[in-house]
């Protein structure tokens, strides 16, 4: 079965994204352009997708998902199979943020929203610094969840596995990447790769239209987990 998704999309959690991207907004915008699954991923927190998941309910595959940015400042999407896994990895990644306190007035608002919309707490931590996990501790910690991890934006100059690390490390060979356009260069550079394409939404009118598609064997989150995990025969 292929889907539709886009799998790296920001809440108002995020400092960096519109107050405008709530819970159903969000949702509303995904259905709109007639996604079948997407997954909000905040920086270093998790603390929106419960309320975006209540706000899909039934009517859209919401992935539990974040975006975690490692002591190397490479940024990685972490994908589980449901609320609990993420939360418990939640508490790890916050356990690891340094303690620098965010100023809305430079960096953004870290806006906690209940399923109406409603602002219910702001995140107190600055989320857009790097955790003192690294790259491997990360990906360990996500494989002890059963969850999967992919390299978010690896054709970006900054912030992904390339521009910090120069190479691709073979723990992440034979897996997704993802890239944030489409045809370019790091698609034929990665032949052993799956090329994922994603938004990295922070505006409603950024998340994609059916443009980007995973094969799945059912409309699942955990069968989007598998499909989205290393385990391609290498």
């Amino acid at each position: 079965m292929k889907i539709a998704v886009d799998l790296h999309i920001h809440s108002a959690l995020s400092p960096c994204a519109d107050d405008d991207m709530t819970p159903n907004n969000i949702v509303n915008m995904a259905m709109l352009k007639k996604l079948d699954a997407i997954s909000v991923t905040d920086h270093n927190s998790c603390d929106n997708v419960e309320s975006i998941l209540r706000v899909a309910d039934s009517k859209l595959i919401v992935v539990p998902g974040m975006e975690v940015q490692t002591r190397e400042e490479v940024h990685l999407l972490c994908y589980f199979t449901d609320i609990d896994r993420l939360w418990d990895f939640g508490e790890l990644i916050r356990s690891k943020l340094p303690d620098i306190t965010n100023v809305p007035e430079i960096f953004g608002n870290q806006l906690i929203m209940d399923q109406k919309d409603r602002i219910i707490g702001q995140k107190k931590e600055l989320l857009i610094s790097s955790v003192d996990l690294s790259l491997e501790e990360i990906l360990d910690e996500v494989n002890k969840r059963e969850g999967a991890l992919v390299p978010a934006h690896i054709d970006r100059p900054s912030h992904s596995v390339i521009s910090q690390l120069g190479f691709m490390p073979e723990s992440l060979r034979h897996g997704l990447v993802e890239i944030s356009r489409h045809d370019n260069q790091y698609t034929s550079m990665f032949p052993a790769e799956k090329v994922l394409y994603s938004s990295d939404a922070h505006y409603l009118w950024e998340i994609l239209e059916r443009v980007s598609f995973l094969e799945v064997d059912r409309l699942s989150i955990p069968d989007l987990i598998c499909t989205l995990a290393r385990k391609n025969d290498k």
